[in-house]
């Protein structure tokens, strides 16, 4: 199985030593999977501030819990935990930490989000222009999450080549191995059949030999043909 440097993105993640774990198809989906959350809770979150704002009944507290799964679908994905890698390649560290700026714009966001939130419940004056700012941000948001999102998925397709790329140099070292015990098979009928009576045992092993072969063949296309697809 391939494996991926890690990078810790706690605040000293650059004093820490990085780390290898392999990554499976399932902690990709599960990555790619909360930074789409991410995307969708943003919307919902700011949608349902500005029904809070205009009165709507249970619309603020619908927005906190969208809030709650945004914020902890970002921290899921940037520390380390479990299955969960982290930052695990340069790609993410550039959109995260570099010009992007995505940890920042997307922490900005969730404090702003917070902000007016109890602004709309304390109903404070400065409740109107926090809800601006806030809609305002949604949309250059948005365009980072996509870019993030984006970085998951060309990780993922990376990583299901490589691992077929492994795949495929497995099957052909069993080939070669399979194709040695051929060999080794013939040279003992011939030997068993040399032998007369007493090779027949000899001969028995043999044929199991031949059969093993035969089915690691089998197995060896069904795997690379798989590996192609």
């Amino acid at each position: 199985m391939s494996t991926l440097a890690l990078i810790d993105t706690a605040p000293d993640r650059a004093a820490e030593d990085a780390s290898t774990v392999p990554l499976s198809g399932e902690v990709f989906g599960a990555m790619i999977n909360l930074s789409g959350r991410r995307r969708f809770t943003s919307q919902r979150l700011v949608l349902y501030a500005v029904l809070a704002s205009q009165g709507q009944q249970g619309a603020c507290a619908t927005a906190r819990e969208a809030l709650a799964l945004f914020s902890n679908a970002h921290a899921a994905l940037l520390k380390r935990s479990g299955d969960l890698p982290g930052v695990f390649c340069p790609e993410l560290e550039e959109v995260y930490y570099g010009r992007p700026a995505g940890d920042a714009r997307i922490t900005g966001f969730a404090a702003l989000a917070q902000r007016t939130l109890n602004a709309i419940e304390d109903r404070l004056k400065s409740g109107p222009e926090l809800l601006a700012q806030l809609v305002q941000e949604t949309t250059p948001l948005l365009g980072v999450l996509n870019e993030i999102t984006a970085v998951y998925e060309a990780q993922s397709r990376k990583h299901a080549r490589l691992m077929r790329e492994q795949l495929r140099g497995i099957m052909t070292d069993i080939e070669v191995i399979a194709r040695e015990a051929k060999m080794v098979a013939f040279n003992a009928r011939i030997v068993a059949a040399r032998s007369g009576q007493a090779g027949k045992e000899f001969s028995v092993v043999a044929g199991v030999l031949s059969n093993i072969t035969g089915e690691i063949d089998e197995l060896v296309k069904e795997a690379l043909s798989g590996a192609a697809a």
